[in-house]
Order: structure tokens, then sequence, then C-alpha cells
């Protein structure tokens, strides 16, 4: 698709998890045929080996972070001259960043159009072989920042286990949490560390969550690490046993509730040890 076919304007644009093949033809036409392309790095990583692919299969690019995504007036001004890509790793809408930028095009009359792309997490539910409908809320693990450590992750996961419910767990990528740096994957034994830490914080503070900190690494736990790439990998077993799961890139965490025997056998098929 040539640069004068694609309208004016700002096209959101997912690339897929990890492995540019699964970028549709659509979004690979399209983004070659803007004038500009960004690749949005904050929100999501896309591997280095890809990066490299990246201007093979779509053209030019730029990568563009936090501060430039969340407060976007340059951005949204190349867009009502000429077509902008802004290239996302996943499925675009997925981040509310990205809901916020098609507020700020329809407030100030700029093009907008979303090109979607594979969602890592719902590849990421597919490969658990848990039952997609018996998910509750996502939650995202951030890293502490200097003394703070907050408890509300830990505790939605408490409020989907007391419902019956798994809980998918995203990983932070920035240590900062200023998102100005790329992105540094959470490490399994970081994420089970930090929920340890937030399940003691909670357990001194009286909030009534379940034990006293040792507990949580007794859970279940899926550990899915580089989804939808040629190094993908998926394990089970208790929350200790994947903490000391080594190599992958960007991890995934998913706990489990109350599992039917049918889940429970395809956990079982996911433990290495």
């Amino acid at each position: 698709m040539a640069s004068s076919d694609v309208p004016p304007g700002l096209w959101l644009i997912g690339i897929g998890p990890g492995d540019l093949d699964h970028m549709t033809e659509r979004a690979k036409s399209i983004a070659r045929g803007c004038s500009k392309r960004y690749l949005e790095g904050y929100t999501a990583v896309l591997p280095s080996d890809q990066e490299d692919r990246l201007e093979e299969e779509v053209g030019v690019w730029e990568r563009m972070m936090r501060q430039s995504v969340e407060n976007p007036e340059n951005l949204l001004d190349e867009a009502r001259e000429e077509s902008v890509a802004l290239l996302v790793v996943g499925d675009p809408m997925q981040a509310t960043t990205h809901i916020d930028l098609e507020a700020r095009c329809m407030e100030e009359g700029v093009g907008f159009e979303v090109v979607p792309g594979m969602s890592a997490t719902s590849l990421a539910v597919s490969l658990s072989g848990l039952q997609s409908y018996k998910f509750g809320r996502q939650v995202t693990l951030p890293y502490p920042y200097g003394e703070y450590l907050a408890t509300s992750p830990l505790e939605m996961i408490e409020v989907n286990r007391n419902s019956g419910l798994h809980t998918l767990v995203l990983l932070d990528l920035d240590p900062t949490g200023m998102g100005f740096d790329l992105p540094t994957p959470m490490s399994p034994e970081q994420a089970v560390s930090i929920l340890e830490r937030m399940s003691e914080k909670a357990h001194e503070g009286g909030t009534g969550l379940e034990g006293g900190g040792f507990a949580v690494r007794e859970w279940d736990g899926i550990l899915l690490s580089d989804v939808g790439t040629s190094r993908q990998r998926v394990s089970s077993g208790s929350l200790e046993d994947v903490s000391q799961i080594e190599g992958g890139y960007v991890h995934t965490l998913i706990i489990p509730s109350n599992m039917s025997d049918n889940e429970k056998d395809a956990f079982l098929r996911r433990n290495e040890s």
C-alpha cells in the first residue's frame, strides 16, 4: 500500500506478541504505507532480533517512549498532516495510554484508526490450559519504587482466589516507573519475592489477607515465558518452583484458583519437575 493510499491520521497498529510472523498482512501493508512509523517502547517490549527485522517488514521507524506518548502534542501535529503509524506490541487497545490517545484525537479532530493485533494476554490464557471464562480481574505487578510497595495487586489476586477465579498477572517492565529507559522485564524470582513482600506488609497491616508472607510461595502458579516467540515456554508448579526457573526474557504469571479436573490435568502436564 502506497503512502498516498493511507489517509492522514494516527494509526495504532498491533504487531502481535514477540514475533513479527504474527503481524497481519493488513498491519504490515498499512504500516508500510504510512509516512512515519514509531515503535511504542514502554508498555510492551519487542525482542531485539525482531526489532532488527522490523525495518525490513514495514520500513524505517523510530522508537517512542512514555513521555512522547502521554504528552502527544507533536505526534498529533504530525498526524493532522500525514499518516503516522504507532506500532504497538500485542494488541493496541489493551493499554489505557492508547485509549487516552483515541480520546485526544477525537477531541482535536485528528483521524484515528486501529489495526488489531494478536494479544499476548489472550494467548497466555490459551496456553495455560485453563478455562478462559474462569479468569477474574487482570492484575499488573509493579516493581517497588523506593520505600513504596503497593499491596493492591495482591488484594485483587485474593479477591479472585476467594471467588474461585484464576488471575493473569502481568509483570512490570520498568523498575524506575518513569518510562524513559528501555524495558527491564521482571524475572520470575523478582515477581514471587514482590508478592511475598506484599503479603508480609498486608499481614503486618492487618488487612485480613491470607498468610504471613511464606504462604504465597505455596500457591499454584503457571509461568509463561516469551509467549508468541520460538523460545516460548510454559511451566507450572508452586510459586516457589516457578520462581527458580531461569532463562527467558518477558514473563507472565497465572495464579489459578479452584481448578476443575480437566484444568488440574492440564496444570500437571505443564509441570517440569
